[in-house]
Parts: C-alpha cells; structure tokens; sequence
C-alpha cells in the first residue's frame, strides 16, 4: 500500500467544518449553547464572544480528527456499511455503547475540569442544536450529537478562564491605580 503525503493542518481543518455544515451544525448553533452556559457568569458576554469561542476550539487538531472520525461512523451507519452488531449498535444509538461518548470526551480533557463537568451535563440535557441531532429523521448522529457537546463544553471552559483572566486584570490595574492616587495623594 502506497501512503501519501500528510495532510496539511488547513485542509482537516476546512474538512472537519464542511462535514459539521454538511450534517446541519453551524457555529451559531454551537455558540449559542455556549452562551446559555455562560451568560450567567458574565454580564458583558456577547454571541460574538462565543462565536469566536466556538471558532478558536475548531481550530484545535484533536477536534478536527474527532469530528472527520465520528461523523464518518455516522455516515457509514446510514449507509449500513457497519459490519454487525457494530451497524446495529450504532443506528440504534445504543445507550450502553459509550464509544461515541468516549471520542468526544478524550478532546474534553485539554479544556480542564470546567469542560469536563460541562460535557457531562450537556450530553445529559441535550441542549439547542445537540437536541436536533439527537431527533434527526433519517441521519445518524450518534457520534456528532457528543462531538457538539464537547466542542460547546471546550468554548464554554475556555471563555469562563478568559472572563477570569480579564476581570482578574481589571482588578490588579484597579490596585495599581488606587495605589498611584494613595502615593500622589
């Protein structure tokens, strides 16, 4: 078997984005469970904000390969090219199966604890577009239902340390500042 040449970074890139918009997920789906994840904990939040969010996770290679793997299980099992009783198991979504979670959590773990816990609730509420999915007609999404949770859960933790990070840099320039007028004052 001959192999070929790796594959450059932009190009599993814009084929992990095309398979999302392929199967009906737009970043402003994405977005906006992160916003509902968020809005609590910010009171400037914006959707750009968890667009952008959203954006910088897809841009991670372990996502990208998440997505081009669990989506081509998805594909295949519609097209019943799974050898049984995998074919069975995954059409069916089989509740005990596991490995559709287990893809999406192993790309959770970079984001820390926030998005693990994050994961787990959205993978159990089913949130926005991660609901669709789960109902879609005649598409199998069996993996990318928890594709989409993890992505969410990754924008989501990242936004909540970026928050902290700026509000803990208000706080320190605040100090600064108040220290400056004590020494002039």
């Amino acid at each position: 078997m001959k192999y070929k040449e790796p594959v450059h970074c932009h190009v599993v890139e814009k084929a992990a984005r095309d398979l999302l918009i392929e199967r009906g997920v737009e970043l402003l789906d994405i977005a906006e469970i992160v916003y509902k994840m968020q809005v609590a904990y910010t009171d400037t939040l914006t959707i750009e904000d968890c667009v952008k969010s959203v954006d910088a996770v897809l841009g991670k290679r372990e996502i990208q390969h998440a997505i081009l793997v669990g989506v081509e299980l998805d594909k295949l099992a519609e097209q019943g090219k799974l050898s049984e009783p995998l074919q069975s198991i995954v059409a069916m979504d089989e509740g005990l199966f596991g490995v559709d979670e287990t893809v999406a959590l192993g790309s959770v773990f970079g984001y820390g604890s926030i998005a693990v816990t994050t994961f787990g609730y959205l993978d159990k509420e089913k949130i926005g577009i991660i609901k669709e999915l789960d109902k879609k007609g005649n598409q199998i999404n069996t993996f990318l239902d928890d594709l989409i949770c993890s992505i969410a859960a990754n924008a989501s933790s990242r936004l909540a340390h970026r928050i902290r990070d700026k509000e803990e840099k208000l706080r320190e320039e605040e100090i600064r500042r108040r220290d400056q007028e004590e020494q002039i004052g």
